[in-house]
């Protein structure tokens, strides 16, 4: 399997890139966001690589960084997401709004990616926002724990951050005030005592 490929870039079209090594030309299929920040032709590049085989085809998908690698393997994973979905899922939106949109259960923002329709949308939600890391600060346990607990009594798990947040704020830092007064926050009544 091939991990990462260092070379010269020979040429580049909107949907992969050849790179020259050790005079070989390997065709990589690579996300339009990584286009613009490649190199002029003739010159060196480094991709990080994921090589799909089939039966009847070897394939090489090149990324900036080892985070765009990594989301793209993630998302083959998901029920129905094959190789070209996912890059165009990466071609259509940023790392860090696909990070945000999944983590917030943006749909919306998800839908507005070429070919990627609602029932998909929710499914890569439903599917992925366990297995990505977070966005933003890494959280201690209880807050994970309290997080959890809100998600488990049905409340979404942006709006359960934000009112855990404030929460947070008032210097709570046990499971049970912590709900508590989270649960005041989402049922529209923060000043109840």
């Amino acid at each position: 399997m091939i991990g990462s490929l260092r070379g010269k870039l020979i040429s580049r079209r909107p949907d992969n890139v050849i790179v020259e090594a050790g005079g070989v030309g390997y065709q990589v299929n690579v996300p339009l966001s990584i286009l613009s920040n490649l190199p002029e032709e003739g010159s060196a590049v480094f991709l990080n690589i994921y090589t799909h085989v089939r039966e009847d085809a070897l394939q090489l998908y090149g990324f900036a960084t080892e985070d765009e690698k990594r989301i793209f393997t993630t998302l083959l994973g998901v029920t129905g997401i094959g190789p070209k979905m996912a890059l165009n899922i990466l071609s259509g939106i940023s790392h860090d709004d696909f990070m945000r949109a999944i983590e917030e259960e943006d749909v919306a923002l998800l839908c507005r990616i070429p070919g990627l329709g609602k029932k998909t949308a929710h499914r890569l939600i439903l599917e992925l926002r366990e297995k990505l890391p977070r966005l933003g600060k890494v959280r201690d346990r209880v807050f994970e724990d309290t997080l959890s607990a809100l998600v488990n009594l049905g409340y979404k798990k942006a709006e359960a951050i934000d009112s855990l947040e404030m929460a947070y704020k008032k210097g709570h830092k046990d499971i049970e005030t912590l709900v508590k007064e989270s649960l005041k926050y989402l049922t529209g009544n923060p000043n109840d005592t």
